[in-house]
């Protein structure tokens, strides 16, 4: 057991003899987790998006579950998101390489700008709504390159410990090319590749709104023993921010009681529900992060999935 490991177990401990702990806080592990627990890692991405997505997870932070979150590095409102972070060390940090832009009316473009990278922007200098859109374009792959690279060195930059990558809407491993320059990228930077320790994947994204509690909480019930249970999550305060939200890629998630914000509020509501806490309070599942799987296992070791998500 790790020093963090040492600590979360003792605080828990004191915690449960004073009979103080906050209904919405959960302990990072059981004294009693059995050992056979299946092991949960939760992935929140997005992170840094926007104010309201920020908002979320400073929610989920305080809960001191140890999770992992992805983020956007090339957002706006990704500099929030550090401040946050820097405060939650119980929570890994990845760098969510975008090579896309999906949102109507709220677009990003990349870290080297429209001059730096020209083939990987549209008209406007904006990343490409669409993964279709962008595999359909001229790209280049050293352009690829060296945004991904820049991507990374910003997150470096903000002081933050970075454990892993991934790829926002699957694009910057679309392709066998794509990914050769993705784990390039990772190898630079001495990064861990989320799918690459050979978890098993699954997302709430797509579910119905009503059923995404209930969808994981049975999927957790049936979690495999014999590898780590990776839960794809999108979370974000619902606020007029993200009212206005439209998905150019996703329609369906935009009809009045399914948008974009029903859909991220529910996954919020799930990841703090209390069926979820007393599971990690009973130790019935062990939440692990990536930064315990580099710890583990390291970058030297990692494995392309036969199908990347």
């Amino acid at each position: 057991m790790n020093h963090a490991s040492r600590l979360a177990t003792a605080t828990f401990a004191l915690l449960t003899a004073c009979a103080s702990v906050p209904p919405n806080v959960v302990a990072q592990s059981s004294p009693a987790a059995p050992a056979n627990a299946p092991e949960v890692l939760l992935r929140l991405d997005d992170i840094g998006m926007n104010h309201s997505v920020n908002m979320a997870i400073e929610e989920v932070a305080a809960t001191k579950m140890p999770i992992s979150v992805s983020v956007l590095f090339v957002c706006p409102w990704y500099q929030e998101a550090v401040e946050i972070l820097k405060k939650n060390p119980q929570i890994a940090v990845g760098v969510h390489l975008a090579l896309n832009s999906e949102w109507r009316g709220y677009r990003w473009g990349p870290v080297l700008g429209k001059g730096g990278v020209p083939s990987l922007v549209d008209s406007a200098g904006y990343f490409r709504s669409s993964g279709e859109g962008f595999l359909a374009s001229h790209y280049d792959l050293g352009e690829v390159e060296r945004e991904l690279s820049a991507q990374v060195e910003r997150a470096l930059a903000s002081g933050l410990k970075i454990s892993y990558v991934d790829a926002h809407m699957g694009t910057a491993w679309a392709t066998p090319q794509l990914r050769e320059v993705l784990e390039r990228v990772a190898k630079k930077y001495n990064l861990g590749i989320s799918t690459y320790f050979g978890e098993d994947y699954f997302t709430l994204w797509g579910e119905p709104v009503t059923a995404k509690k209930s969808v994981l909480l049975n999927h957790l019930a049936n979690a495999k023993r014999d590898t780590v249970n990776l839960i794809e999550v999108h979370v974000a305060e619902r606020t007029p921010e993200m009212e206005a939200i439209f998905d150019m890629n996703a329609p369906e998630q935009n009809a009045p009681g399914a948008g974009v914000v029903d859909h991220r509020n529910a996954e919020l509501k799930t990841v703090l529900s209390p069926e979820l806490a007393e599971l990690v309070r009973t130790g019935k599942i062990r939440l692990v992060t990536y930064q315990t799987m580099m710890t583990r296992i390291g970058p030297t070791r990692l494995k392309a999935p036969k199908l990347v998500m």
